[in-house]
């Protein structure tokens, strides 16, 4: 009502009346928000990269293979291949926001150099596709294998090197096919690749589908990967993959699911920036807390006067928080402000890292934004000065009278 709208007006010219403290209190609440915007657009960028190396170096977006294969595939392989793949090829392409659907094959094996043999992880794919899909891989030596290649192979960084392999060497390839023999091809190695994760590279071999097929004696695939045109849409075509397979004997799953370490790596982060968060809350309502408090002290006359002429308790005590609201609100938005330029600002330059755990790839780091950061540095920079103002607002709000009058003499 209207006394609302005057106690407005008298807290907005109080914090103009004061600037030299109000402008310390102001860029103390700035830092802080800068510091929220930064630090989780940072690890955002982490979280980001990470999901997307792990989309695009192994797993796709996701996944289709018949129910079982995850838990029973390694032990019966030839039980778990898919039925008419091109078809399910064909169904799956139809979707909206699939881009391309991958057929693959997955074996184990072994790969001897002539000396010793390695016992390895084979993945039989069709090259040019995951080309297109694998744009997190790094080529460490060689070429990507490529169509015009039919008994070449790519080995992970581990495997070449545990074998002393380089391109242009020849491997033999013994694995069981799916009625139990045992086949051997050969193979000249063509290239050399690094991903996210060191224990994939350690036992990673790929070669063409068809001579994977070849290898098991049987034209049947293990697995289809879908490649989408945004990370954003899994969910949605999750859903309607597994109503168009609804017939079908099959699973069908997203990259989180077939990635768990990501998972582990988000709750990782969540918990650190939460704690962050209330550290920094902590910093800006200490750091404004004894502003607040000496200015409440300078004031007392002035809160006394203001109840001597009939002003009841509680309007000294909603107008130390709205004050201290005004000036959150304030250097809440130059925080966002700042926060938002010096993101875009390092973006544009990078940070270089070293390469995470469990990898040997160097990256470029971002700060990226994001509205619920920008937001929750937003609510965490109002929040701060009006808990800092509480005990002060109660306390003047409390005061004798005529105790506070005497200040002013």
């Amino acid at each position: 009502g209207v006394e609302m709208r005057e106690l407005l007006q008298l807290a907005a010219r109080n914090v103009l009346r004061q600037r030299g403290r109000s402008l310390m209190t102001l860029f103390a609440i700035a830092f802080g928000v800068v510091a929220l915007i930064l630090a989780g657009g940072f690890i955002k960028d982490t979280v980001d990269e990470l999901g997307e190396s792990m989309i695009h170096s192994q797993s796709g977006h996701l996944q289709v293979n018949r129910a079982g294969y995850r838990e029973q595939g390694a032990r019966e392989p030839a039980a778990y291949l898919l039925a008419e793949p091109e078809a399910l090829r064909a169904q799956l392409q139809a979707i909206p926001a699939v881009e391309e659907v991958l057929l693959r094959n997955v074996f184990t094996g072994l790969l001897n150099n002539g000396r010793t043999d390695w016992a390895i992880i084979g993945e039989g794919v069709e090259p040019a596709a995951e080309a297109r899909l694998g744009t997190y891989i790094n080529i460490a030596a060689g070429r990507q294998l490529t169509d015009s290649d039919p008994f070449g192979m790519m080995l992970g960084a581990g495997v070449a090197q545990a074998l002393n392999l380089q391109p242009g060497d020849w491997v033999d390839l013994l694995t069981n096919t799916t009625d139990g023999a045992v086949n051997v091809l050969e193979f000249e190695v063509v290239g050399i690749f690094q991903t996210f994760s060191k224990d994939y590279d350690a036992r990673a071999v790929r070669i063409p589908l068809p001579a994977a097929q070849e290898l098991l004696g049987d034209p049947g695939v293990h697995l289809a990967v879908l490649r989408l045109a945004r990370t954003e849409a899994t969910a949605a075509v999750q859903q309607a993959a597994q109503a168009t397979l609804a017939e079908r004997d099959v699973e069908v799953l997203d990259w989180r699911r077939l990635n768990p370490f990501y998972e582990q790596t988000v709750a990782l982060y969540q918990q650190q920036f939460g704690f962050l968060v209330l550290v920094i809350l902590l910093m800006v309502t200490l750091s404004v807390g004894n502003s607040i408090n000496m200015n409440v002290y300078e004031r007392a006359a002035e809160f006394g006067t203001m109840q001597a002429c009939g002003a009841p308790q509680r309007q000294i005590f909603r107008l130390v928080l709205l004050e201290s609201a005004f000036l959150g609100a304030a250097g809440a938005v130059l925080g966002v402000v700042l926060g938002n330029g010096l993101a875009l600002a390092i973006s544009a330059v990078g940070i270089p890292m070293p390469p995470p755990p469990n990898s040997d790839i160097a990256y470029i780091a971002l700060v990226r934004l994001a509205w619920w950061i920008s937001g929750l540095a937003f609510a965490v920079g109002v929040l701060a000065p009006v808990i800092a103002a509480l005990r002060p607002a109660r306390r003047a709000a409390r005061a004798d009278i005529a105790e506070s009058l005497r200040q002013a003499v």
